[in-house]
């Protein structure tokens, strides 16, 4: 394992990362905010609680994990996609480091940033809400392995991706839409069972489940299941990044 070659690459994305402080970290913070005002305070206080937790508090783990798919996917996808567009990329595809470690890097620096980033958020969320996290291990775990695995979903994204705007294609009109529709400012127990049986096919679902009951013990799924889910789109996001080197699909041309 090149660790070296593996450490240069983390450096250099998280420093990059660092000198965009403002679009990467106090743009999200500040839009997650605004969340907590309008629909903690405002919009919260006249609705009961849910599952015995305030409104308030309740959309917490939901907003925290919208914005983890979006940061994840968005810190993967611009940093793979900028060696691509700058022709960078051959450098290291001929480089002494393999593929295995040149996604470590990549994806392990995307991730970094998103989890930070959550906390930092989780942090904020505390000045406005009255927070209890039931299973912080439990919820470390479920964070770490969202932001993993859309953090490939990123890097996949990336090098599909061959201008700027397909960067945003896939988060904007897909992910976006399925966190909304995934449980993040309601529980689905309170749609129709009609519809309580589709959310069960939006996978973001699965993810935001597991993560309120890392905080108050009571989820939509099974915890079992949202786990087991999990480590299903990590496999399949693992799989998919694996035939893309085998293949070198979009990266010899």
């Amino acid at each position: 394992m090149n660790f070296y070659a593996i450490k240069a690459i983390y450096t250099f994305e998280m420093a990059r990362w660092w000198r965009t402080i403002l679009q990467s970290i106090i743009s999200p913070v500040v839009s997650t905010s605004l969340y907590f005002v309008v629909f903690g305070a405002a919009i919260g206080s006249r609705i009961e609680a849910v599952e015995g937790v305030s409104y308030g508090a309740f959309i917490v783990p939901g907003l925290i994990m919208l914005a983890l798919l979006q940061q994840s996917i968005s810190n993967a996808s611009f940093g793979i996609y900028f060696p691509k567009f700058a022709g960078t990329i051959y450098e290291i595809l001929s480089a002494p480091i393999s593929h295995v470690e040149t996604v470590i890097a990549f994806v392990g620096a995307a991730a970094t940033k998103s989890v930070i980033l959550a906390l930092i958020m989780l942090a904020t969320a505390a000045l406005f809400v009255d927070l209890n996290i039931a299973h912080p291990v439990w919820m470390l775990v479920f964070l770490i392995l969202t932001a993993v695995t859309f953090s490939l979903l990123g890097f996949i994204i990336g090098i599909w991706a061959d201008g700027f705007e397909k960067l945003q294609l896939f988060p904007l009109l897909i992910v976006t839409p399925l966190a909304f529709l995934g449980g993040t400012f309601y529980s689905i127990t309170m749609l129709p069972p009609l519809w309580q049986t589709i959310s069960l096919f939006n996978p973001v679902v699965y993810l935001v489940s597991g993560f309120r009951w890392a905080f108050y013990d009571a989820s939509d799924v099974h915890i079992g299941i949202s786990l087991a889910m999990t480590l299903a789109f990590l496999a399949v996001a693992l799989i998919i990044v694996a035939w893309i080197f085998r293949t070198g699909y979009r990266l010899r041309t």
